[in-house]
């Protein structure tokens, strides 16, 4: 791991509001915690505030080093919400875990207003599936808490990303999307330190294009962010298997193994124990080569 960091020479730091993340051998682990009724793989599960909380706190006890909390859903077709409602679903659990938590906490919203207020309420992170695009007051947000903020590559929005997505090239596209965004963001006042970037596994991608970027990290560390990776659960790992019914715990395990290999820096995962058990091994084995 310290040999292929250093080789592509990417962060070794990512400053949020109030803490700085430093990346060790291993990949920190981003929890997700979905406060929605239609999330793909668990919504309904945690839209209770104190079920929510609850699940939060238990991700932390598993080694979650930053907690994701979303109150709409981002799967392919989902419905959107504006921002009245995902507040009214994220406030009382960020309000419950407030003096809680010791990690940081990252809001998963596309929009300014929920964003000013999770912030109000102690989160740290900006996490934006439209890489601060979808509302135009995100970016000067942003820059005025001086927060965390992790920016997405997405082909379209939830409603339309999977219609037939087609690429010339999927890693040079999304890479020089990615720069982009990251030189706008700078361009915009948020220093460069506080900027993380996502390739989007899953979002407007076929499974071709999905196993394209999940074997190109290098190319994406090379732009010298740290870089966010969500495989989590997600229908790739079914169609591989062959049986999109197939519980993917072992496909996510498999592909967070393939992206510690190649250096990636944070991983956003549903299933927190079973990946940072499978961290300790992969790391322990790979201390002694």
């Amino acid at each position: 791991m310290v040999e292929v960091r250093q080789e592509y020479g990417s962060a070794v730091v990512w400053r949020l509001r109030r803490t700085d993340l430093h990346f060790r051998k291993r990949p920190l682990l981003m929890g997700i915690v979905n406060v929605t009724p239609d999330s793909f793989s668990d919504g309904g599960n945690y839209f209770d505030p104190d079920a929510a909380a609850a699940h939060a706190l238990r991700l932390q006890m598993a080694g979650a080093d930053i907690l994701d909390i979303g109150g709409e859903s981002t799967r392919p077709g989902a419905e959107p919400v504006d921002a009245h409602e995902e507040l009214r679903r994220i406030l009382p659990v960020l309000e419950r875990l407030r003096d809680r938590v010791r990690v940081p906490i990252s809001i998963d919203t596309t929009k300014a207003a929920v964003a000013e207020a999770a912030l109000a309420a102690g989160a740290e992170i900006i996490n934006d599936i439209s890489a601060l695009t979808a509302d135009p007051a995100m970016i000067g947000l942003a820059a005025e808490a001086r927060c965390g903020v992790c920016a997405m590559h997405m082909r379209g929005n939830p409603q339309t990303m999977q219609q037939n997505p087609q690429y010339d090239d999927v890693v040079e596209e999304v890479a020089s999307y990615l720069s982009n965004a990251r030189d706008r963001l700078v361009a915009a006042g948020i220093d460069r330190e506080r900027i993380a970037l996502d390739p989007g596994i899953g979002f407007g991608k076929t499974l071709e294009h999905n196993l394209a970027l999940l074997g190109a990290m290098g190319r994406f560390r090379s732009l010298g962010c740290p870089l966010v990776v969500g495989p989590s659960r997600k229908r790739f790992i079914g169609e591989i298997l062959g049986d999109l019914h197939a519980d993917r715990t072992a496909g996510t395990l498999g592909a967070c193994a393939a992206l510690t290999g190649q250096g990636v820096d944070v991983l956003r995962v549903h299933d927190l124990q079973p990946v940072a058990d499978m961290l300790s091994v992969y790391c322990a084995i790979g201390s002694r080569r």
